[in-house]
């Protein structure tokens, strides 16, 4: 007869998760082997494989839980912001969350082309979502769907900064930062 699931199962695949995405991602995902994540993570080695098959499977979980814990957090997010909402949205997101955004942007090509399909799916929500938002800051200003994609890529891109460059605890906090983007973006639309 089968075991059951243990009841601490989801905590455990959690903490899992959050190790070995900090370990992947500050050792490189190609460079990283499993052994060394399970050490990383406090865990044996046949507790991670009991939970993954393949650094492959963790990383996509890893991927999938990020991204789609991503885009339900923007999506509950009110509308009433509008653009500044959502991009105060998108960086609380962020927030805890570095090692697995560093893995997004750096890893998920490493995956089969049948896990990357409803990563990218997830990712293209987003930009979706930031798209819509610039349209409804400034109707008629992005008729040509190649200038809006510019400057959808380009706020992500500018979000990107403060996980990528901003230093904890120096310089301006997520709420500040969210703020001066949004002022930046929609003082910007005008010239466009």
């Amino acid at each position: 007869m089968p075991r059951g699931i243990a009841r601490d199962h989801e905590e455990k695949r959690a903490a899992i998760r959050k190790g070995a995405a900090a370990y992947f991602a500050e050792h490189g995902f190609d460079r990283a082997s499993m052994t060394a994540a399970a050490k990383h993570c406090g865990v044996s080695k046949a507790l991670i494989y009991h939970y993954y098959d393949s650094k492959e499977a963790l990383l996509y979980d890893i991927l999938d839980n990020h991204l789609s814990g991503l885009v339900a957090e923007v999506e509950a997010a009110p509308e009433t912001d509008g653009l500044r909402g959502l991009v105060r949205a998108i960086l609380m997101a962020y927030k805890g969350a570095d090692a697995e955004h560093k893995l997004q942007l750096d890893s998920l090509h490493v995956l089969e082309p049948d896990q990357q399909t409803p990563l990218v799916d997830l990712q293209r929500r987003l930009i979706d979502m930031m798209g819509a938002a610039l349209k409804t800051e400034a109707p008629g200003a992005f008729e040509d769907p190649v200038r809006l994609r510019a400057v959808t890529m380009s706020v992500f891109g500018i979000l990107n900064w403060y996980y990528m460059w901003n230093r904890p605890g120096k310089g301006l906090d997520r709420e500040e930062y969210a703020d001066l983007v949004s002022n930046m973006i929609i003082g910007g639309l005008p010239a466009l």
